[in-house]
């Protein structure tokens, strides 16, 4: 598994990293979204976890292209804004199973807070396993030690969540 263009090619490893570091701080943010949302039958969330996949992403995209700016030292052409885009991408795609475990709270097969509880662990999942990309992209298998850091990392991932509901609701 290596981290790859839409037309197979390696991705460079400044875009791979960037593409790693929106995939955790998207699934953070998610996550951070869906803790403190109060479902019921007929509210799931769905609005609010995809608003804030949506807004980070313009946010990380639009910081992204300022940096750049500051990197080239001038303004960006319109197809070097453009190629920011896919980077950014795993922030939107961290919304996506959330938001569709959260849409089948409205097939009353259980409780909607249960339903927010899949879609928040889901996402502890994915936070812990992106080690098991970043060993893959450093052309190392996965060792016990790494099963352990996947722990860590969403125990970490799921401390951040809770100071920022904390402080922030």
């Amino acid at each position: 598994m290596s981290l790859t263009t839409r037309r197979g090619k390696p991705l460079a490893p400044e875009n791979a990293a960037n593409r790693i570091s929106a995939y955790v701080y998207g699934n953070i943010l998610v996550l951070a979204a869906l803790v403190p949302i109060t479902t019921s039958r007929t509210y799931w969330g769905i609005a609010i976890v995809a608003g804030t996949a949506l807004s980070t992403y313009c946010a990380h995209v639009f910081s992204h292209a300022l940096v750049q700016n500051v990197h080239a030292h001038r303004s960006l052409t319109r197809s070097e804004r453009l190629a920011l885009l896919p980077d950014a991408m795993p922030i939107i795609t961290s919304a996506v199973l959330p938001c569709a475990i959260l849409a089948t709270a409205g097939l009353h097969w259980t409780e909607p807070r249960n339903v927010q509880l899949l879609a928040e662990a889901v996402i502890l999942v994915r936070i812990g396993l992106i080690v098991l990309v970043v060993e893959r992209l450093q052309g190392r298998r996965p060792t016990a030690t790494t099963m352990t850091a996947a722990v860590a990392i969403a125990l970490l991932a799921a401390v951040i969540v809770i100071v920022k509901v904390a402080l922030t609701h």
